[in-house]
């Protein structure tokens, strides 16, 4: 990591802390909304159980967020980074193959957790507003809401991302205060502080197994959390989590404590309307207050809907970087180091939100839904945690403790979670399951496409380009002739680029470039190396080495790559055509991209071609290679090339006299 970097992650100061409540704490901090009214439910409040819940809650919030994910989990970054994705690059370095599998896994958890938050979030608050009119339609007012969130994605969050952090200050500490008024009221509620509360609910309580599936609901953000390190840092994020973490305890404590004040009821009682049941995080709320609370839990959920759909988009960059992803369109709309916005999953994402509000419609029923894959995700994260322990050269006794606590409490979580699956687990379910099917077939399809490719040395051709380029029997193609390679090696190149040149209507020039784009661990590395053969230095290799956070530009990169050359004097590029030769004027440069396609003279096992065949239909609805690299497409040129893996064999052919 560069002192650069690491000096701004480790800044603290008032205004980091600030910033980092409006980025890091959405999801987590706005789970009050609507945890304790899922827990309780339409049951008659009963005073162990409700302790036996606000205790779950407690060494939840203990035991998963603060240990595993604040303290043991953010010291797996990646240069700062975090996330799943950034977790399986640094053990990716253990050459385990089938560690991509939980990465692929947990993956497509989180985003598909990135469509149910923001109508859960959203829908809480909103149904506030049905206190003062039970008959209220929020439907149209929650879609209105995630319209407006979504359109305001183009431009960025650099001016309304100034707003979050005093809002998210005004969000907690509103949790707090509302919490603490009921708590004093009811101090005996803190003896929920004692597990055995939470022992006695899961062994005794005939739905002490269920209720775990809803408490779970109090750290589906930790995953979030961690996806978040590198925008604040982790000591900005350990030092603000003692104050969320203290706000969200007082308010499900103060919860806790009005609840039990009405022991013998059900919340469909204490509604001012007989349709729902009344949600505790509005109960403890005086009556003069509830216009504002309403006004900041709306404003709150609408923070963690932006912090969830901005992870989505770092979360599919990266998966592109990674191969995991079809290419698509990334926009950078401000200069705010790794903010970025993807038009193609913000409109998949709009439609997977305004999909679960029509067919859940309230809150209520979307809590069935909210939970199940985020679970899967974590799981994922634990797996692959232990792994980082086995680089770190952790203790192996430590690491099975970790692996063991953590799996138990997970799959505990996973299985009570998986009886919600009927009730509406299933839509998230689907949604990780299709992602997660998008992934593989990215993956494997790259992958055996990379297998089966022609690799040749350049300098076995180099003396052919160099006649090539001398050859003035046959027309100039362009000055300059530019390839782009998927070698690794930086001696080799496809077979198919040489065919290309030679075979394939022969392509006279001045100067032949293979470029090569090597995505590497760093988020932001930006580095470049030349190698240069032949007589005249004028077949040229340039690989790239970039951050996985970095853009793909390879045309400014090249203008940059040329002009340092220049300058050096290591490359003319100055057209040869006497007339231009004379004022120095530039050479053309023409970019060829050699698309493969798989050939129908194959002879295929089956599995793999239904895989090549989902690959390339991904590929033909993704963005182009030219858009995908930044090419100006009035000097690129695509040329198609046949794929054929493994041929068939000599057909029985005759021939009659």
């Amino acid at each position: 990591m560069s002192q650069s970097k690491s000096t701004h992650l480790d800044r603290v100061s008032l205004g980091t802390l600030l910033v980092t409540l409006g980025i890091i704490y959405g999801d987590i901090g706005t789970s009050p909304l609507y945890v304790m009214k899922a827990i309780m439910g339409k049951a008659i409040i009963q005073e162990e159980v409700v302790l036996g819940a606000i205790s779950c809650v407690f060494w939840t919030l203990t035991l998963q967020t603060t240990i595993k994910y604040v303290f043991l989990t953010l010291k797996a970054d990646n240069n700062g980074e975090g996330g799943i994705f950034s977790l399986f690059t640094l053990v990716k370095k253990l050459k385990k193959p089938w560690l991509i599998v939980p990465a692929i896994i947990g993956g497509s958890a989180l985003l598909a957790d990135g469509i149910i938050t923001p109508p859960i979030s959203i829908s809480s608050a909103v149904e506030g507003l049905k206190i003062y009119q039970p008959e209220l339609a929020t439907i149209p007012i929650v879609i209105g809401i995630l319209v407006g969130i979504f359109f305001i994605q183009q431009f960025g969050t650099k001016t309304i991302g100034r707003f979050f952090g005093p809002m998210m200050m005004i969000w907690f500490l509103m949790l707090g205060i509302l919490g603490f008024s009921h708590l004093i009221d009811n101090l005996s509620v803190l003896r929920a502080l004692n597990p055995y509360y939470a022992f006695h609910l899961l062994t005794i309580h005939s739905e002490g197994y269920l209720v775990l599936g809803f408490v779970f609901l109090c750290t589906t953000g930790a995953e979030a959390l961690y996806s978040d390190l590198g925008h604040c840092g982790i000591k900005n994020i350990r030092i603000s989590w003692m104050f969320v973490k203290a706000m969200l305890v007082l308010s499900y404590f103060g919860q806790g404590a009005l609840l039990i004040e009405h022991a013998g009821s059900t919340l469909m009682d204490l509604s001012p309307n007989s349709a729902q049941p009344a949600n505790p995080f509005y109960l403890v709320m005086p009556d003069w207050f509830l216009p504002f609370g309403i006004g900041i839990a709306t404003l709150a959920a609408v923070i963690a809907s932006q912090a969830l759909i901005s992870g989505s988009f770092t979360l599919i960059n990266e998966a592109i970087r990674l191969n995991l992803w079809p290419k698509v369109r990334v926009k950078f709309p401000t200069n705010i180091r790794g903010q970025l916005y993807i038009p193609s999953i913000n409109f998949l994402l709009f439609i997977g939100c305004v999909f679960v509000v029509l067919h859940f419609k309230e809150s209520g029923n979307m809590e069935a839904a909210y939970g199940l894959a985020i679970t899967l995700c974590m799981i994922m994260t634990t797996i692959l945690l232990g792994y980082f322990m086995v680089l770190k050269r952790v203790p192996l006794i430590i690491i099975i403790l970790v692996e063991i606590i953590y799996l138990s409490i997970e799959v505990s979580f996973f299985i009570s979670n998986v009886q919600k699956f009927s009730h509406g687990g299933y839509v998230t379910v689907i949604i990780a399951g299709v992602l997660a099917s998008v992934m593989t077939v990215n993956y494997l399809g790259k992958k055996i496409r990379r297998n089966y490719t022609d690799l040749v040395n350049i300098v076995d051709y180099q003396d052919i380009l160099t006649d090539l380029s001398q050859d003035q029997t046959m027309p100039k193609y362009v000055t300059n002739l530019v390839y782009l390679t998927n070698a690794y090696n930086p001696s080799k190149i496809e077979y198919k680029a040489m065919f290309s040149i030679i075979n394939r209507r022969p392509k006279r020039a001045d100067n032949y470039w293979f470029v090569h784009v090597n995505v590497v661990d760093e988020p932001y590395k930006s580095e470049y190396k030349v190698v240069k053969y032949g007589t005249h230095q004028n077949i040229l290799r340039i690989d790239f080495y970039l951050g996985f956070r970095n853009e793909q530009r390879i045309n400014v990169l090249m203008k940059q790559v040329v002009t340092e050359l220049m300058l050096q004097g290591e490359i003319d590029i100055t057209t040869r055509y006497e007339s231009l030769h004379k004022i120095d004027a530039i050479g053309d440069f023409e970019y060829v991209l050699i698309e493969k396609e798989l050939s129908y003279d194959n002879d295929l096992p089956m599995k793999e071609k239904i895989i090549l065949d989902l690959y390339d239909f991904l590929k033909k609805i993704s963005l182009s290679e030219e858009k995908a690299f930044g090419l100006d497409s009035s000097a690129v040129k695509v040329e198609r090339f046949p794929l054929i893996i493994n041929p068939i064999e000599d057909l029985p052919l005759k021939r009659l006299e």
